[in-house]
């Protein structure tokens, strides 16, 4: 079996943001890694952060840094990653891509200890940086220009010290001084050698000073002090002027990140606290250091504050935010502050300052990036009854958890998705609307067309919308078309005419011969065409008096079912072609030009009734128009056809023949054509109403909708017969509702609501009220204490995407598995809800008081579920699964066997040898598949006569797997914790052998082969993603496709590996994928073979992410490739469009 892996969704959370002027001066942007994606963010003018570039790199990276040399007005950036190199990358806005200016290898590939990258500080003026390891290594290299103002790179000066760590590594403002770098760290040494741990507890961390002696070309280690063991982090003080600033920083406790403003800095600490830092001098010396609550946002990565005002945070979990100062907090007398002057000296240490987190006063919330980061469980299903199945996916972590449903394309509707600029009720079901200006000169449309079965009404756009009655319009016919001439003039078409309105607001009438109406019209500024009835086609040009003159007929043989004519082309007259579909299921291209008007050049059969037609340029790939890419600018066909296909035709330009044409599949309606360029937005009807609406994000995949959960989600389950969702939540360290104080209010009031109903605290939840969930969401639910548990078990309608039931967990018990079960031995209760719970569960070491198994029944066709026992287990239940009408349930490494009884589960058999935890359990027939936290999968069988599990195949290759699916009786797919994604199979013929004989294999067992199983599994796929991989799901994605395999990693990335149906395919994308390596090497240096088989050599998988950088290419690089695998640029493309189609 040969897969094809493809990214649907890139990555959403960000590991690390830069601020600066990337593309070009006075451009604020932000470059913001994610994993293994590089991305260049701009806010725009209405405060939307757009991505502007996105691109794979096929590593890890690790550390980002912006630097700028002295009077320069761009910013460079430099990428420490796995590669083992420091690349140096600048983007180029003509070609929309980042280009890697030098790259300097300098260690081992990877993510290792001692391999500098982790840790990246540039020297203020950009002459240096300096590039650390965890532990020991640290390179510097300075930064200069040549005689054409090229970058240059010196060779890389070393800074070592052995047995030492480093916690945090700054660059300091010197000015033109030596440049200076400051570091966190700790020396080890004693503690490695001293058996007793003394040493190890009088560790002290230190703080040092690298110095660079430009005229030396040395580093040295100039000063070091002790600091305080909880200091984690560096913040650089800006000096005056171009003057120096001194070996001056603040280091502090546990912060996420910080960034400096001129006047003062501002620090964000783990819990999302955002405080001002401000120093105070006497003279050249720092006279006391003052930290003022400043306001409170989700915990983040990393914060960008702009010279625009905006602060950009990347949340650690959770959609990042986009911010604007409303204030610097210089007059807010609710901040609490602290001074060094005034801090108080404890035995225990300094004394605490203390202060409640508050709505947000001086920051102001402008736009929120979705995120998807992490997602922890996933399903594939359509609950809604749609024509495409949707993605059910439970992310996120604590209070800002949710459950997302997923659907592919833009959506006009939802939270986020779109915006209703305007929403104004209609006294009918209107057929059609447009748009139009009062003059060409005019940004801005003026007027609204809505055209109904029997009327037209004209409405004006300005603070409101409102009816115009003098407008020129008949507004007693329904319209056809519309259209702004290009001497200001309006068109209307309607069923017997043509009205023409003079810019002086003379009107010219057309009427359609004898008792034909037009049934079909087309417009451009200065080109008008008409279908009859009987399909007689009629042009009409704008002449340069102003008049619509006929120019020509047509008899097209047959009704005429659509037509279009393109724009005019900047720069000519008139366009060249018209497009016309006809009932008889054919697409023809007419000739506009004056010497064979209406002439038909071209014909193509498109097997069904066309509904709509489009033609459409498509944009020059390249400055200046010049091919710069493997596509180029050409004219495009697009037939819309009543059975859902539409069909993309290139058109030459010159003869009008149509050729190379691709076919999607998007659903059974048929699909409407429209052109139109949405800067601000669209206009559409929805019924009886007329909605002003704007997109926010064009380049999104799926569109979202969320429901907030309480707690984070560990597993849910989809009910496939009352189609409902049963979610499982938990918090460690989190406070339980009923104990919470700040609820004590809402929860009186719904127990008093509900007269004491047994829900009524669950209903009491922060994330069932608007404004104590937005509260929640800012800076979180109350910490509790270490051990302290909180979850529930909740019940979802995915269709209203509403709660329906939520049952809180008592006695300190935490929700971790979950599964469906039907009990043979109690058919009367029909379809259970199995619920693993653990009691006072601690880590290090993983222990708990007692874990417990709950079975609830379904009540109100799955609106509500009612406890019928709980069993106790001696362990945690880390998974279950129903097995032959009884529960299967993997207690740490015990697997057992319960029957369901009147009070309690009744354990039936147990298999005690398992190695260390069972993570995942499937079954299919007798045969159950274990998945083990760090020995990879197991395959067992139940034997019924002997009451007895045993072990018949194993795998060969410890893994710390995370997620498995069951694919077939002999295979199983999986995914570790290092982000590997394999593929197992036990041989056909060992599988023969198990099956056929009479023990089942139970004898064979007990001899064993290399210490495990007799029989082995064999690795028949494996793939590095880049990420833990955290739920697979087999699905198909569209009406009438293949089965696939989804997955869902913790950043936030959904993926799908899709199996090759034909050999010519994986041989085409296998030799693609090794022309791409050569070709196009990832960006930040790292081998892309090597990368994917990071872990364990890549085996029969194609990297559809490197494939589909293929129209990145040189126009002659593509050439070059394509003529290398016997085909032409444009059948490459088409290849990789066609397997993208296959998938969604």
């Amino acid at each position: 079996m040969h897969l094809y892996n493809l990214t649907l969704s890139r990555p959403s959370a960000i590991s690390c943001a830069i601020y600066g002027n990337f593309s070009a001066p006075k451009v604020h942007e932000i470059v913001a890694a994610r994993g293994k994606v590089l991305e260049l963010l701009r806010p725009d003018d209405a405060g939307k952060v757009q991505v502007i570039h996105s691109t794979e790199v096929f590593g890890i990276i690790r550390s980002l840094a912006p630097f700028r040399f002295p009077g320069a007005q761009q910013d460079y950036v430099i990428c420490g990653s796995d590669s083992g190199r420091i690349v140096i990358l600048q983007y180029n806005k003509e070609k929309n891509c980042f280009t890697r200016i030098h790259t300097e290898t300098f260690g081992k590939s990877g993510c290792r200890r001692i391999v500098p990258g982790e840790y990246l500080a540039v020297d203020p003026k950009g002459r240096a940086c300096m590039i650390a390891a965890v532990e020991k290594s640290k390179f510097v290299y300075v930064l200069n220009r040549d005689n054409d103002a090229r970058l240059t790179i010196s060779s890389p000066l070393e800074a070592h010290k052995g047995s030492n760590l480093c916690y945090a590594l700054t660059g300091l403002d010197m000015g033109f001084d030596n440049p200076v770098f400051a570091a966190i760290e700790l020396d080890y040494a004693e503690a490695d050698t001293d058996p007793t741990g003394e040493a190890a507890s009088e560790a002290q961390k230190h703080l040092t000073m690298y110095e660079l002696d430009l005229g030396l070309n040395h580093v040295v280690r100039k000063y070091s002090e002790p600091v305080d063991n909880g200091a984690n982090m560096l913040i650089p003080v800006p000096g005056a002027g171009d003057g120096p600033g001194g070996q001056r920083a603040v280091w502090g406790g546990p912060c996420a990140r910080a960034e400096k403003l001129p006047a003062c800095m501002h620090a964000c600490s783990e819990f999302g606290d955002i405080y001002r830092v401000t120093l105070d001098y006497e003279g050249e010396q720092v006279k006391e250091l003052r930290i003022k609550y400043f306001d409170s946002i989700p915990p983040a990565t990393s914060i960008c504050l702009m010279r625009k005002g905006f602060l950009f945070a990347a949340s650690e979990f959770g959609d990042h935010a986009l911010y604007q100062f409303s204030s610097l907090g210089d007059d807010d007398e609710g901040g609490v502050e602290s001074s060094s002057a005034t801090l108080m000296e404890t035995e225990e240490g300094y004394q605490p300052v203390f202060f409640d987190p508050r709505p947000l006063s001086n920051l102001e919330a402008l736009d929120r990036m979705d995120s998807l980061a992490p997602i922890l469980d996933m399903k594939v299903a359509n609950l809604a009854g749609e024509e495409i199945p949707q993605i059910y996916a439970a992310c996120g972590r604590g209070s800002r958890s949710t459950l997302r449903v997923l659907r592919p394309g833009l959506a006009v509707t939802g939270k986020r998705a779109a915006h209703e600029m305007a929403v104004s009720p209609l006294p009918g079901n209107p057929t059609a609307v447009w748009t139009i200006k009062r003059s060409v000169g005019d940004e801005f449309d003026a007027y609204i067309v809505v055209s109904f079965s029997n009327a037209t009404l004209v409405l004006s756009i300005g603070e409101t919308v409102e009816e115009v009655n003098d407008s020129g319009f008949n507004g007693n016919v329904p319209t056809l078309q519309t259209q702004l001439l290009a001497d200001d003039s309006m068109l209307q078409v309607y069923p017997n005419g043509l009205r023409h309105i003079r810019p002086d607001r003379r009107i010219n009438e057309w009427r359609a011969p004898g008792r034909k109406t037009i049934v079909k019209a087309t417009t451009n500024e200065r080109q008008v065409a008409i279908a009859l009835g009987g399909g007689e086609v009629i042009y009409f040009e704008l002449n340069p008096q102003g008049m619509l003159v006929e120019s020509e007929k047509r008899e097209m043989g047959g009704d005429v079912a659509c037509l279009d004519v393109a724009p005019v082309p900047e720069g000519r007259t008139r366009c060249a072609f018209l497009a016309v579909g006809m009932y008889d299921g054919a697409a023809r291209v007419l000739s506009l030009q004056p010497d064979s008007t209406l002439k038909v050049l071209s014909t193509q059969a498109v097997g069904a009734t066309p509904e709509s037609v489009l033609l459409l340029d498509s944009p020059l790939m390249g400055k200046d128009g010049t091919e710069e890419g493997a596509g180029s600018g050409a004219l495009f066909l697009q037939v819309g056809l009543v059975n859902g296909v539409l069909l993309r035709t290139e058109v030459d330009r010159v003869t009008g023949q149509l050729s190379d044409t691709r076919t999607r599949f998007l659903g059974t309606k048929p699909p409407k054509l429209f052109a139109a360029a949405v800067p601000e937005g669209f206009v559409a009807v929805a019924r009886n109403t007329l909605r002003v609406i704007t997109l926010e994000r064009l380049g999104e995949f799926f569109n979202q909708q969320s429901l907030r959960l309480r707690y984070t989600p560990r597993k849910f389950v989809i009910h496939p017969d009352l189609k409902v969702l049963a979610i499982a939540e938990a918090d460690h360290a989190a406070i339980p509702l009923a104990q919470r104080e700040d609820l004590q209010q809402r929860r009186d009031g719904m127990e008093a609501e509900q007269q004491g109903g047994a829900t009524a605290a669950a209903a009491a939840g922060p994330e069932m009220d608007e404004e104590a969930a937005a509260r929640e969401d800012q800076w979180g639910a109350p910490k509790g204490e270490p051990g302290q548990w909180a979850s529930c078990v909740r019940i979802v309608d995915p269709v209203s995407l509403q709660t329906t039931h939520c049952i809180e967990m008592e006695d300190n018990e935490a929700a971790l598995s979950v599964c469906l079960v039907e009990f043979d031995s109690h058919p009367e209760h029909g379809t259970l809800l199995a619920v693993g719970t653990a009691q006072g569960l601690k880590f290090y070491p993983k222990e708990c008081q007692n874990g417990f198994v709950h079975l609830y029944r379904f009540l109100d066709d799955g609106k509500r579920i009612e406890l019928l026992h709980k069993t106790a287990v001696e362990g945690v239940p880390g998974a279950m699964a129903a097995f032959k009408g009884r529960l299967l349930v993997g207690v740490d490494a015990v697997l057992r066997l319960y029957d369901m009884g009147k009070k309690r589960m009744l354990r039936k058999c147990e298999y005690r040898r398992l190695p260390t935890r069972i993570a995942t359990l499937h079954v299919s027939g007798s045969r159950i598949y274990v998945g083990d936290g760090q020995e990879s999968t197991f395959f067992m069988r139940y034997k019924k006569g002997d009451n007895q599990f045993y072990i018949f195949a194993d795998d060969i290759v410890p893994r710390h797997v995370t997620a498995a699916l069951h694919l077939d009786y002999d295979t199983l797919a999986g995914a570790d914790r290092f982000g590997n994604v394999f593929v197992s199979r036990l041989p056909q013929e060992v599988s023969a052998q198990v099956e056929d004989d009479p023990t089942g294999g139970k004898y064979a067992t007990e001899t064993g082969l290399l210490g495990g199983a007799p029989n082995k599994l064999r690795t028949i796929n494996s793939f590095h993603v880049g990420e833990t991989v955290t739920a697979l799901q087999r699905a198909v994605l569209q009406p009438g496709g293949r089965e696939l395999i989804v997955y869902g990693t913790i950043n936030g990335a959904i993926g799908v590996l899709y199996p090759f149906t034909s050999k010519e395919d994986c041989d085409f994308f296998q030799h693609l994928e090794m022309h791409m390596r050569q070709e196009h090497p990832p960006l930040l240096g790292r081998d892309h073979l090597a990368y994917r088989s990071f872990y364990f050599p890549v085996k029969d998988v194609v990297d559809g992410d490197l494939c589909e950088q293929y129209p990145q290419l040189a126009a002659d690089k593509a050439r070059g490739v394509a003529e290398e695998l016997d085909r032409s640029p444009g059948e490459v493309l088409k290849k990789l469009e066609d397997i993208r189609n296959k998938l969604v």
